[in-house]
């Protein structure tokens, strides 16, 4: 691995660190083969070997060491390529006659999910499970449904050892994380924006596992982590909404510190209190210009975690291309500008989301970003239900 590899030398500011690809690894070898002839290193991100099945999957000594998926990311996954897909549901629909949609839908689904899994099951197999999982995400529309979630939790996870399922950040999400935990059931809880939350997952995971020692459930697959969506908790104009209701102005700086601030004090409650659950940043975004020179704060400020970093294709691609020779010290301790924070304690969607009791398990559900990316979510899962019945429909059995 080369020595100026930014990635390399952002995962070495902590063994502990996995750097995660934030889409479909069904789409991954599109966007390598887009992104190679403008950034030759990133071809050193991966080991590849040939599928026992053909294509290519991720091998043992791969930098990306686990994948997440979403509704959306799954959609871009049919978008892409929908004529394998339609002949894949095609076949399944003869196979059972008069298949409800529904069901079409969940079969096409997890599907996907699995054969992502297939793709990053040597690192899963090689690291024993403490990597190499891919996410894949229960309905968005049942987010406060807890008995759903679970018979989805179970189903996803049952089509492969190292698919992880993610749950919501609401009440019910975080309660389903003890649940499935108590199964041996790995978890991951999206949705996340606030430190109440973050903690809520520690916790419930905790308590989980108390569960699963004492019934002598098989912990082999286990593992549990959660997700402070950094880019889209500061994407929400309700953050600026506020500032400028109290004479303040955000920079992009200022915006990026937020969610920074925000992950970085969630880190230090679960290293003080040994949550058995892994800190994920997600969402990333790039920015802010510094000298002139574009940065990837959402990674470099967050070198030295313990935690998982996923990121998408974009972003990789911009700290590939900035980040060259750059340092890269561990900063996950480092303080807030005492003026950043000063400004953000003023405003109360930043106020709330930092101060572990800021809001109550019941009040996850109405956090602003979760309704706003949950109803994003939710119009993916209607868009791949809809694919589903439009194949049904043209399918004769």
């Amino acid at each position: 691995m080369s020595a100026v590899n930014p990635i390399a030398r952002l995962q070495a500011t902590n063994p502990e660190m996995e750097i995660w690809f934030d889409s479909s690894p069904l789409v991954f070898e599109d966007w390598l083969k887009a992104t190679l002839p403008t950034i030759p290193s990133a071809a050193e991100l991966f080991k590849l070997e040939p599928a026992p099945t053909g294509g290519v999957r991720f091998a043992v000594g791969s930098l990306l060491q686990g994948v997440t998926t979403n509704q959306p990311l799954t959609w871009q996954v049919l978008e892409k390529h929908p004529a394998p897909w339609r002949a894949w549901l095609e076949a399944e629909a003869r196979k059972t006659p008069g298949l409800p949609v529904q069901e079409a839908m969940w079969r096409l689904f997890i599907e996907i999910a699995a054969r992502g899994a297939a793709m990053v099951w040597p690192l899963a197999d090689a690291n024993r499970f403490r990597c190499g999982q891919i996410c894949c995400q229960v309905d968005p529309r049942d987010m406060t449904n807890l008995d759903a979630m679970l018979v989805q939790a179970r189903r996803i996870h049952a089509a492969a050892p190292n698919i992880m399922v993610k749950l919501p950040g609401t009440k019910e999400g975080v309660d389903a994380v003890r649940i499935l935990a108590a199964e041996g059931v790995p978890t991951n809880v999206t949705l996340g924006f606030t430190v109440p939350q973050l903690v809520a997952v520690g916790e419930a995971a905790k308590a989980g596992l108390v569960e699963a020692h004492r019934r002598g459930t098989n912990l082999r697959y286990w593992r549990s982590c959660a997700v402070m969506m950094l880019g889209r908790y500061e994407d929400h104009p309700l953050l600026q909404a506020q500032a400028k209701e109290r004479g303040i102005t955000l920079s992009v700086a200022d915006l990026r510190w937020a969610g920074i601030a925000i992950f970085r004090k969630a880190h230090q409650l679960y290293r003080e209190r040994g949550y058995p659950t892994k800190l994920m940043a997600a969402s990333m975004r790039v920015g802010p210009t510094v000298d002139g020179v574009m940065r990837v704060w959402h990674l470099e400020k967050l070198a030295g975690a313990n935690a998982v970093l996923t990121v998408f294709p974009n972003i990789l691609e911009g700290f590939l291309m900035t980040y060259g020779t750059a340092p890269l010290p561990s900063q996950i301790d480092a303080p807030i500008p005492a003026d950043v924070m000063e400004r953000l304690m003023r405003i109360p969607y930043f106020s709330e989301a930092y101060d572990e009791g800021g809001m109550t398990p019941e009040q996850f559900v109405a956090h602003p970003a979760l309704q706003v990316t949950a109803a994003s979510f939710a119009e993916s899962m209607v868009k791949i239900e809809a694919f589903a019945a439009d194949v049904l429909k043209g399918t004769k059995v």
